[in-house]
């Protein structure tokens, strides 16, 4: 955890951040005139790093017993291995960031990363600081497949290291390069709250995943940004728990046991 790659890159993540506040001026561009919000970007970045090395040290136990326990070992010094690595690691993204939609206990977690109402560079360090405690059982599944914890570490890192880059509205439409890849394009997509866009391109690195299972979209209009109750606060507890306390709300209000099941599991979108 100390060696992430999402970790060593901070000082850049946060150079391309300044850099891209000053494109914002210049082009007259509104994205950063909340300075509250960024600030609050950056904090929530900073506190899921930290909550991240806490759970990081329970849920490295786990993968290592996992991969002791996997019954084949890929070898590390292969070409093949880690691109096998790279697309099942993006496969299982695909599937942990759809279900973090389609899931009212998982949203909770993922609800802090689009609760911006703003769309830059920023916003890709809006965290959840306590995700560690769930996230982990949707990859726990690659050391079994034999794959060593520090591999699935480094791929993983590099993976979310290439979408830092893809939250920004500076970026236009690239061409071939979006029928493969996760581009800004398509990101912005997956941010809006417009009627199409709600719960499209999950994907992480690779949009074919999207293109596969039917959830992709393509940017046809300017996306509004946020979520559809939107909760006004800048204040970086209140945005990691408001939506547990929506969650408890609704748990409270439900009369049978199915209906309090529904309310943890079904979609956040059920009222």
């Amino acid at each position: 955890m100390l060696l992430s790659p999402t970790i060593i890159v901070i000082p850049l993540f946060a150079a391309l951040i300044a850099l891209e506040a000053h494109l914002a001026r210049y082009k007259d561009s509104d994205e950063f005139s909340e300075p509250v919000d960024t600030a609050a970007n950056i904090a929530l970045g900073f506190g899921s790093v930290g909550f991240g090395l806490l759970f990081g040290l329970v849920t490295g136990i786990i993968y290592q017993f996992l991969y002791t326990i996997a019954p084949f070992k890929f070898p590390a010094d292969t070409w093949w291995t880690w691109v096998a690595l790279f697309f099942v690691d993006d496969f299982v993204y695909y599937w942990f960031h759809r279900i973090s939609h389609e899931s009212r206990l998982f949203w909770n977690f993922h609800v802090v990363h689009h609760s911006s109402e703003h769309f830059n560079l920023s916003v890709a360090g809006r965290q959840s600081w306590f995700s560690g405690v769930a996230h982990w059982i949707f990859y726990a599944p690659i050391m079994l497949l034999g794959f060593a914890p520090w591999m699935f570490g480094l791929m993983h890192g590099l993976n979310l290291i290439y979408q830092f880059w893809i939250h920004t509205k500076f970026v236009n439409r690239l061409g071939r390069f979006e029928y493969v890849f996760n581009t800004p394009s398509h990101h912005r997509v997956h941010h809006g709250i417009n009627e199409q866009y709600l719960d499209k391109n999950f994907a992480g690195a690779l949009i074919i995943w999207d293109r596969m299972f039917g959830s992709f979209v393509e940017e046809t209009e300017e996306p509004k940004y946020g979520i559809i109750k939107p909760i006004k606060s800048h204040n970086p507890l209140w945005i990691n728990t408001h939506a547990w306390v929506e969650m408890f709300e609704a748990i409270r209000r439900r009369r049978s046991r199915m209906q309090k099941l529904r309310a943890i599991f079904a979609s956040p979108n059920i009222d």
